[in-house]
């Protein structure tokens, strides 16, 4: 880390610098565009600090370090983009049922498939939802700075710490490309967020069972003689059929998260509350809606943009109490209706305008402004 409190860098190094602030001494990844910078900075930066850096033959060997990293202690991160994002989802769900608190950073570009490996897209934004089978707890933020890939990265460990779960960063690559200057924190100076781990002895006889507010303690591997499954388990660790117990684990893993929403929850609003076209936008998209806004109120047209940062577990009640008193909901994205789909489910009397772009060019305000142009407003 550089002794300026400045520094003028890419958002995929400030990626990097986040999770190194966070406290991260393990990185297993695959190179993949738009997110190799990550994997360049970590490759060089953990081993002159203490930590293990390792090139995996693909991108599901990759996860599977850093869940095995992670069970010995160590927070542990990789970093993707949409087509090794997909190959890494079994692995996904087998650290939300065992409790493994992980970070992925999914850099996106345009799919299916190889799609367009050098250009910008928000193609994944459901599938970091949906994309892992059965119930699961699911924690995705989604920066829109050079600076939010940095601070988010730091939120990402210390709620994968606290709720021993996977946390999902969605960049896109127009964030992990572009260039701003930051301000990087002193040490201390953001809260970091270790995991619950054992007493002196080491032993942690139930190491899944959680109260409400926390996960339980996890042991390390080496110190501590623990079960670790993907099948259903009881809070010692060990499998079981039993139908109640198996409820109440499947229950209980998705339930330490969605009751603690106040813990997670994070997003932007730009003059919402007297807005009656209501501009909804993630990442770099929501960019571009910011200026739409802007413009829009110089023109005396009431616009206000709601933006997650965490996009999932969605901000559903923020995003209605807004949605509800605009009459248009206009949702830009770079994909064909991710994000609308979401609005979708909230929203029930206003009109939702799509603008759409899947043709590997970044969304420009222009492009929003000529979409609603025809609105009677």
């Amino acid at each position: 880390m550089t002794n300026s409190k400045y520094e003028f860098i890419q958002g995929n190094i400030a990626c990097a610098k986040g999770a190194a602030y966070a406290g991260c001494n393990f990185f297993g990844g695959y190179p993949i565009t738009p997110s190799t910078e990550i994997a360049e900075f970590m490759a060089e930066y953990l081993p002159q600090n203490g930590g293990k850096f390792i090139q995996m033959e693909d991108e599901i060997a990759s996860i599977g370090s850093i869940i095995g990293a992670s069970l010995t202690g160590a927070k542990a991160m990789t970093s993707t983009s949409g087509p090794g994002f997909s190959l890494m989802q079994e692995l996904i769900g087998y650290a939300c049922i065992a409790e493994v608190p992980v970070v992925i950073v999914n850099v996106m570009r345009g799919g299916p498939s190889t799609g367009l490996p050098t250009s910008p897209a928000q193609s994944d934004l459901l599938q970091a939802k949906w994309g892992t089978h059965g119930d699961h707890p699911t924690i995705a933020l989604i920066p829109n700075s050079v600076e939010e890939m940095f601070t988010e990265t730091v939120r990402a460990f210390n709620l994968a710490e606290y709720f021993r779960t996977p946390v999902i960063i969605l960049g896109d690559e127009i964030i992990g490309h572009m260039r701003e200057r930051i301000r990087i924190p002193e040490p201390g100076e953001l809260e970091i967020i270790n995991r619950t781990i054992p007493n002196n002895d080491g032993v942690c006889p139930l190491p899944y069972a959680s109260d409400k507010h926390r996960a339980a303690c996890l042991p390390n591997f080496g110190k501590s003689r623990f079960h670790v499954t993907g099948l259903n388990h009881d809070d010692s660790g060990f499998p079981t059929m039993d139908p109640e117990t198996v409820a109440n684990e499947n229950e209980r893993i998705i339930s330490k998260v969605y009751k603690q929403r106040n813990l997670i929850d994070k997003f932007e609003t730009v003059q919402c509350e007297d807005a009656k076209v209501l501009l909804l936008a993630v990442g770099s998209a929501a960019r571009a809606a910011e200026e739409a806004v802007i413009a829009l109120r110089e023109k005396g047209v009431k616009a206000g943009l709601f933006r997650p940062v965490t996009l999932w577990p969605f901000p559903k009640e923020e995003f209605s109490k807004y949605a509800l008193n605009a009459d248009f909901i206009v949702v830009p994205e770079m994909n064909l209706g991710q994000l609308k789909n979401v609005a979708e489910r909230f929203t029930k009397r206003t009109k939702i305008i799509p603008v759409n772009l899947v043709n590997g060019e970044p969304l420009g305000p222009e492009s929003i402004l000529s979409a609603i142009s025809h609105l009677n407003i």
